[in-house]
């Protein structure tokens, strides 16, 4: 039986990685999947079951798979556990990613902007990139880039909500020379890949926790020359210049969150090109408990938008975000209450439908608003235990990634 399940998971990965394009030998050149737009999808790469840090204190073997597998209702009528339609896989293994590159590129997804972590004592959850997406032969159909995930680190795996503060495990503040070693290795090991997206010729780089690299750095005065140092080394390679974006929010979710004061004059002053978000709820509130009305939160969500893009001089990418459930990481054991991130309010009515409306409104105020390049983010291919994916699951199966088909469509 143990073997039957294993050659039964191998024949699915082969299945789905070769469904797609079978027939077509790839090329150097990327493929345009959806024209007009940049549909750049974030990646959480913590679905691989051989991560040092991962295996030191949870056990070998382990991934963030074993949340999501343990994942109950917590009221009635959740719909929990979530069942991925393609198994438990390893994103590190380059079979998985290619099946992933291919459904991605399918369905319109241009880019996989990926969590990219660097702690002091070096980088985290990488071999999802390095030994998944970086080894296979089509990852031409999708480019990837770097948001640096430079917020604390810790335990929510699960959490219990009896303890006010989680147990720090890695702080996300760093020094001025771990920023300086991480972005040489940023510039020879990534930006240097054909495959890294680039916004008019400028390798696409994005900072997670603005306030908290300031911070790092010792000052915004100081912030700036780390980031103009960053920006000539980038040039020094060779590449026209660095693009650098900023996420910028006003809700504070994950526990030692801060609001980063004045945006505008901190993103002229360090000299960012663009901004974006990670997800709605970084500015909306959930304030229905335990569930909350998705179509709400996006009307909220846009009037953001307007708001902010009034507000400050560099374009701004709107997000779309799949749906909100992170019950999956609070102690399934446990009474569940409105205590905080992640044991909080869910989001209700996210069915594929109502992404597919918020899609075309995302469009549509990227016309009214971005002049050249106009990018799109979306909240996520596989962030399986906050509840906001792409990647198929038995109730709607590809139903999200038709959305993004059907929306942004070749002409």
């Amino acid at each position: 039986m143990k073997n039957f399940k294993k050659n039964l998971s191998l024949f699915l990965i082969l299945f789905f990685t070769f469904q797609f394009n079978s027939s077509q030998k790839n090329s150097l050149k990327f493929i345009d999947n959806s024209p007009g737009y940049d549909i750049a999808v974030y990646y959480f790469p913590n679905y691989h079951n051989n991560d040092t840090r991962n295996e030191l204190r949870y056990g070998k073997g382990w991934s963030e798979w074993e949340l999501v597998k343990n994942a109950r209702p917590r009221f009635e009528d959740q719909k929990q556990p979530k069942i991925p339609l393609w198994g438990y896989t390893n994103e590190s293994d380059p079979d998985v990613m290619a099946m992933k590159i291919n459904s991605a590129s399918q369905y319109g997804i241009d880019v996989f902007i990926y969590d990219w972590y660097y702690y002091n004592d070096g980088p985290f959850l990488e071999k999802g990139l390095e030994q998944g997406f970086m080894k296979v032969k089509n990852n031409n159909k999708v480019k990837f880039a770097l948001m640096w995930a430079n917020h604390d680190w810790v335990d929510l795996f699960p959490r219990n909500p009896d303890i006010k503060t989680p147990p720090l495990f890695y702080p996300g503040a760093v020094t001025p020379e771990t920023f300086d070693k991480m972005t040489d290795y940023i510039i020879s090991e990534y930006f240097s890949k054909p495959t890294y997206w680039k916004i008019d010729s400028c390798p696409y780089f994005s900072i997670y926790e603005l306030y908290r690299f300031i911070e790092s750095m010792g000052g915004k005065e100081k912030a700036k020359i780390a980031l103009d140092k960053f920006r000539e080394k980038t040039k020094k390679a060779g590449f026209k210049d660095l693009h650098l974006n900023a996420i910028v929010w006003g809700v504070k979710i994950l526990p030692g969150e801060t609001e980063l004061k004045n945006p505008s004059d901190v993103l002229n002053y360090l000299s960012f090109n663009s901004t974006t978000s990670y997800v709605w709820i970084h500015h909306v509130a959930l304030d229905q408990f335990p569930e909350t009305e998705y179509s709400e939160v996006q009307d909220k969500y846009f009037k953001y938008c307007d708001q902010f893009a009034g507000s400050i001089k560099q374009p701004y990418y709107p997000n779309v975000t799949v749906g909100w459930d992170a019950t999956p990481r609070c102690i399934q054991t446990m009474k569940f209450g409105n205590f905080g991130y992640p044991c909080m309010s869910v989001l209700k009515n996210n069915t594929p439908e109502n992404f597919q409306k918020a899609l075309l409104v995302s469009k549509k105020w990227a016309d009214n608003n971005i002049k050249k390049q106009k990018v799109i983010t979306i909240n996520s291919w596989n962030e399986w235990t906050e509840g906001s994916f792409l990647e198929p699951e038995r109730e709607y199966g590809y139903r999200y990634l038709d959305a993004i088909k059907t929306v942004f469509k070749r002409q």
